[in-house]
């Protein structure tokens, strides 16, 4: 199904408003992130999990 020029026009303005309506959060957003400390393993730990769990339930098959 493709879409009319007019709804072509459309989103994509709808797309421009939003970035420019969530532009100062974002920026903000990033600015506090650099500030921030990493925690690699809270993020790496979680997906090790994941991973070992999905291979248990492969093996258990």
């Amino acid at each position: 199904m493709e879409m009319a020029l007019w709804e072509q026009l459309a989103l994509g303005a709808v797309a421009l408003l939003v970035i420019f309506w969530f532009r100062p959060g974002i920026k903000a957003a990033l600015q506090k992130s650099e500030q921030a400390e990493k925690d690699w393993p809270g993020l790496l730990l979680p997906i090790a999990a994941v991973i070992l769990f999905v291979v248990f339930l492969t093996m258990t098959l």
